[in-house]
């Protein structure tokens, strides 16, 4: 009797705890509870705050928009679309503080703009796709990337902000080289400012149009070929402002700042009025200035953009020119600004035009052997000075190099 009142308790039991949660997966399930309510109310924040991004741009940032163009209004970008041309004529869009803790991925959902009445550009604007029997694609590209002008990344915060940049309103034609390197240090340049400095940016995007422009040939719309893209970024809260003007396929072994120029410049060019919005003071602060170093990283402030192509005189060239020269026997000489300097420990002299270690462009050396041929500490009397330096030109480690025998290969430009 007793044996069977304990099988029968060890059933009741392994039946009582199969039905019954255990405390474990009671604290689970309130878990999984919470974070779909997380979840919700994640999404529901991210709305509300691309409503308040949507309402600050039109409010404060709109561009003058004429009577023949329509604003085309997403969630987290505006633009007017050139018919004419087929792509944006500007896009704005504000790069939020919030994509310093975004980790949305690419989702490469390009696809057409329904907001576009005339109809925006397409995927066969930029390549063809033909299916194969095994499932696969063929592409035959027209050999230009879909270059973002809003960049996806801004919006790594927002998974609807993200897709949104998929647009093909959102695409301009722009050589691979192009899109993939200079364009893409611009972005870069623009979204570490934020990460340095915490404050939101305001960006204008888009291609300098005109009549002139080339054909994409095999292009089913037509889409016309920029040969310059502009970037404006404005810092509202430090009241700064700043404009890049880049040409495609020229000048792409020049960093990016030497692209600076001013918001009225842009403006100039393409007959954007950006800033309208705001009040005349404010904009005629912010669309004049080009302080090059303030967006740079604290690291780079040093640093400062090469001399003008032509700008130095007959027969001179400015850092980046120096590469076309490496090896060539030739003397030639080479204007910049000396940003830093190292006297090593064998008491030789090293020194960097324009760009500073590591990021350096142009480099000088002195050997120890030579030092008696300068009334002068270079490492300390050169630091900040604006020099022309004359000798050959050889590589060093990827760096164009010269060696400087005597206080005569150098002239001063101050």
């Amino acid at each position: 009797m007793k044996i069977y009142l304990l099988i029968l308790l060890c059933f009741s039991a392994e039946y009582l705890l199969g039905q019954q949660p255990s405390q474990t997966q009671h604290i689970e399930a309130k878990i999984n509870a919470y974070q779909k309510n997380i979840d919700s109310l994640k999404l529901i924040l991210e709305d509300l705050q691309l409503d308040e991004i949507n309402q600050e741009l039109k409010t404060f940032f709109l561009p003058k928009i004429d009577s023949s163009e329509d604003l085309i209004s997403h969630r987290a970008l505006l633009l007017v679309y050139d018919e004419k041309h087929e792509q944006a004529k500007w896009v704005l869009h504000k790069v939020s503080t919030n994509i310093l803790e975004g980790k949305v991925s690419r989702t490469n959902d390009f696809r057409i703009d329904p907001l576009v009445k005339s109809g925006s550009a397409e995927e066969k604007d930029y390549f063809l796709k033909t299916k194969k029997e095994n499932g696969k694609y063929d592409y035959d590209g027209f050999g230009y990337d879909r270059g973002h002008l809003a960049p996806s990344a801004d919006f790594k915060w927002s998974q609807k902000a993200l897709s949104e940049s998929y647009f093909y309103s959102n695409m301009s034609p722009q050589l691979p080289s192009f899109n993939r390197e200079r364009w893409a240090d611009l972005e870069g340049l623009i979204r570490g400012y934020i990460y340095e400095n915490n404050r939101p940016l305001i960006i204008y995007t888009g291609p300098v149009l005109k009549d002139s422009l080339k054909k994409l040939k095999r292009s089913t719309n037509g889409i016309s070929i920029p040969e310059q893209f502009f970037k404006v970024v404005v810092d509202f809260e430090a009241k700064k402002g700043i404009a890049y003007l880049m040409p495609q396929g020229e000048n792409s072994s020049y960093p990016v700042e030497y692209f600076a120029t001013t918001i009225d410049e842009v403006e100039a060019i393409t007959g954007i009025d950006f800033l309208h919005h705001i009040d005349e003071q404010t904009e005629t602060l912010l669309e004049g200035q080009k302080d090059v170093s303030f967006w740079l990283p604290e690291k780079q402030k040093g640093d400062v953009t090469p001399l003008k192509e032509g700008s130095m005189g007959k027969a001179k060239f400015n850092t980046v020119q120096a590469s076309l020269f490496v090896d060539s026997g030739q003397k030639k000489e080479i204007c910049g600004t000396v940003v830093s300097t190292h006297y090593s420990k064998n008491k030789h002299t090293f020194l960097n035009l324009d760009k500073a270690f590591p990021n350096q462009i142009f480099s000088l050396t002195i050997w120890n052997s030579n030092l008696h041929n300068f009334s002068y500490q270079p490492h300390i009397e050169l630091k900040n000075m604006k020099v022309c330096v004359k000798g050959k030109i050889s590589d060093n480690k990827g760096v164009p190099t010269m060696n400087l025998e005597n206080e005569r290969a150098i002239t001063f430009l101050d």
